[in-house]
């Protein structure tokens, strides 16, 4: 394995590439009767942190807004009638389930929603849920949780909550949990962090970790660390990335899991932009946009170089990263997550992210919703669910947000139609467990994402909220505003 320092002349690089694509010579890398053409690659030189990248706030529709806002309500009404306090509402049958441990609730789906709340002015349920969270949260729960999700759903939250609404308990309690989650990251002999961590005991374990729950903590650490002042969850959440990106190959493509005890690779499948990979990425980019950080800025363009190098294809004109052994870049694979297309927007090189939206959109165009796996050298179908994803909203937000071009509007419009034809039920919203059905097969959960994401985001892409700052706002991978969140009137 050649480990090379990522300062190691990327301008060059990016000028190669250039010249590789107006050659036609990413066609080299096409096989199995797919061909390969010239993708874009994306400019040298990234806007200054915080700056905004050109992003403006979009012209109101508020009657798409409203519409929006209340089909939010109509998925938590049903939570709150049949799962309050408990973390994800079964809206077919009227029951729940726990999502990190069984038994444990720590109230996801509430604490998933302060911000959405907050940013559609629904203040009254914004006060139910701190309430809620102020008298019955405790962290102190003898059961392993999962890091990464704990980090990006529970910390997240309670963050953005507290930013929305500036209850110190909130802050207070969000602390706590990092705290508890701080084992996984120093019990660690690479610094890479363990899967799990018992909450009450700090006890470790899973020391096969996927490649984004190795690397996607900077945001959520990072601000609490500025509002704490306590630098440990920021350079825990740095050293992670720092050992996994020095361990990439010498074609600058990492694989899909590492053993955080060894260091090594536990496989070798470079899967681009999929999951369990996609956030990885997303988060080095969003340390240089929150916190200005060189290093993982230069890291993102390092990487995503690489991926558009020995990963991208063309099939009957559609952009798609193809699976490769990450030594070698042989082709191993052509599936595709539909959770992929929210990786690229984040970078701001536009005309690759739209290139991607697009074969996306093609997706679309053939299912009352987008399947979650498909292979994309015929765009067939390997797994017809979809988990009410909001990849492909968050993607569509972020490309108008830079663009202001209004196909992303239209198609986003599209995607919210669909989930209310496809996934709404009297008890809310659900999971469509075969979308090649007519009509499509329904599943009986809510994941809580929902609450913090799917309506949020084409809330923002409609709404032109005063209660969100366009110019200067960013929000995770979990859709939580973690920059940009204002008081005032909805």
């Amino acid at each position: 394995m050649l480990i090379r320092t990522p300062s190691a002349a990327p301008t060059t690089r990016r000028r190669l590439l250039r010249a590789l694509v107006a050659a036609g010579g990413l066609g080299a890398f096409g096989g199995g009767g797919t061909a390969a053409a010239a993708v874009p690659v994306r400019p040298s030189v990234p806007p200054p942190a915080g700056e905004g990248r050109g992003r403006a706030a979009p012209e109101p529709d508020l009657e798409k807004a409203r519409e929006i806002r209340e089909e939010f309500l109509h998925a938590w009404r049903g939570y709150v009638r049949a799962a309050w306090g408990h973390d994800e509402v079964l809206p077919v049958s009227g029951g729940h389930r726990e999502f990190f441990a069984t038994g444990h609730p720590v109230g996801l789906s509430i604490v998933e929603a302060l911000d959405t709340h907050h940013l559609m002015g629904l203040d009254e349920e914004t006060g139910r849920c701190v309430e809620w969270i102020e008298d019955r949260l405790d962290f102190g729960i003898d059961a392993d949780f999962q890091v990464f999700e704990a980090t990006i759903r529970l910390v997240g939250g309670l963050l953005a909550g507290y930013l929305a609404t500036r209850r110190r308990t909130l802050l207070e309690l969000c602390t706590d949990l990092a705290d508890r989650l701080l084992p996984a990251f120093t019990s660690s002999p690479t610094g890479m962090p363990y899967r799990f961590v018992n909450l009450r005991t700090g006890r470790v374990s899973g020391r096969i970790v996927p490649l984004a729950e190795v690397g996607t903590y900077a945001l959520e650490f990072g601000v609490l660390s500025e509002l704490t002042g306590d630098g440990r969850y920021r350079r825990a959440a740095g050293r992670a990335v720092r050992e996994a990106v020095r361990r990439r190959s010498g074609l600058d493509l990492l694989a899909t899991a590492l053993d955080v005890e060894s260091g090594q690779w536990a496989d070798r499948v470079a899967i681009a932009f999929d999951p369990p990979a996609d956030s990885f990425y997303e988060y080095l980019w969003g340390a240089w946009e929150m916190f200005g950080d060189e290093e993982c800025r230069d890291w993102f363009h390092l990487l995503t170089d690489a991926i558009v190098r020995h990963q991208a294809e063309r099939s009957d004109g559609l952009l798609w990263f193809r699976h490769v052994d990450f030594r070698t870049g042989e082709v191993l694979g052509r599936r595709q997550s539909s959770l992929s297309v929210a990786v690229l927007p984040v970078g701001g090189d536009n005309a690759l992210a739209a290139d991607y939206y697009r074969s996306w959109t093609a997706v679309a165009d053939r299912h009352p919703v987008i399947p979650e796996v498909i292979d994309h050298r015929r765009l067939a179908v390997v797994d017809p669910g979809n988990q009410l994803r909001p990849e492909y909203a968050n993607c569509a937000f972020e490309l108008y947000w830079q663009t202001g071009d209004p196909f992303y509007r239209t198609t986003a419009w599209r995607y919210f139609r669909g989930l209310v034809a496809h996934h709404r039920v009297p008890g809310g919203y659900t999971v469509v467990t075969d979308a090649t059905q007519r009509p499509v097969a329904r599943g009986d959960l809510c994941p809580a994402y929902v609450f913090a994401e799917n309506f949020k985001w084409l809330y923002l892409l409609f709404a032109d909220t005063p209660r969100f700052d366009y110019a200067h706002g960013y929000l995770s991978t979990e859709g939580k505003a973690l920059r940009g969140l204002r008081r005032g009137r909805a």
